[in-house]
């Protein structure tokens, strides 16, 4: 493999962290195990509560990010019914509480079927969206409010694959396109049900054709380098980075 020209490869982002600090870490120990900085980018941003695979892109292969990001995403999410937060996950503390006493789970099953296909979404106001330049999460975290407008998103599919209705959790299997946020839809979901629901877990498990079996363990990458990646000496090091900037 040669990272500096460039590859394609999916590392599962571990919980509670960035996306752009599970890039720095790799491209870190990329950089250090061949002697000079790899150029490294990512296809697709994935939450800090999120887990699951995240498409990074060296070199040459950066230039593929923009189609990569199109791809079709699958993702695993339990939702918590009966209840809100800010960022319609675990980031925040319970906000309000609603009643859940009619909710079942053919209800569940007939309200998720208005959600696939061609819909309008209001993203999440914790988020990376732009208001005048300025991310919408960091506005929020001033303290100001921020009203997003709704994005043409498409949902391809939507599965219930488990229903508790002692706890009021759910779980949804969905194939989703670029642009989806599943933090929002299970806000979408709660309401539809005329109650409210947050995001306790989310898991990523495909994008386009790679999926959670071929992602490299994040927290094991060192050793998967010192398997696959022959280390460059410091005169190939050298050499390299001359070449490199003679084409500049």
């Amino acid at each position: 493999m040669n990272f500096l020209q460039g590859e394609i490869i999916a590392i599962d982002k571990p919980y509670r962290m960035s996306s752009f600090g599970a890039l720095a870490h790799i491209r870190y120990l990329l950089s250090h195990h061949l002697g000079q900085r790899v150029k490294v980018g990512h296809a697709g941003t994935l939450d800090p509560l999120a887990t699951g695979v995240l498409i990074l892109c060296t070199g040459r292969c950066t230039k593929q990010i923009e189609q990569l990001q199109s791809h079709t995403k699958e993702y695993t999410a339990t939702l918590q019914l009966g209840a809100t937060t800010d960022s319609y996950d675990m980031e925040h503390e319970v906000n309000q509480t609603y009643p859940t006493e009619h909710i079942d789970r053919a209800g569940i099953e007939e309200v998720l079927q208005q959600f696939v296909g061609d819909i309008d979404q209001i993203p999440p106001t914790y988020s990376a969206c732009k208001i005048d330049g300025e991310r919408s999460y960091r506005l929020r975290r001033n303290g100001e409010s921020v009203q997003l407008k709704p994005k043409h998103i498409h949902i391809d599919e939507i599965e219930l694959t488990d229903f508790n209705a002692e706890t009021m959790q759910m779980s949804i299997r969905v194939v989703c396109g670029k642009g989806t946020y599943i933090r929002a839809l299970a806000r979408d979901i709660g309401r539809a049900l005329g109650s409210g629901a947050y995001l306790t877990a989310l898991r990523r498990t495909r994008t386009g054709s790679y999926s959670v079996s071929d992602c490299i363990d994040y927290d094991h990458f060192q050793e998967w380098l010192d398997a696959n990646v022959t280390p460059k000496s410091p005169v190939e090091s050298a050499l390299t980075a001359g070449q490199n900037q003679s084409k500049n």
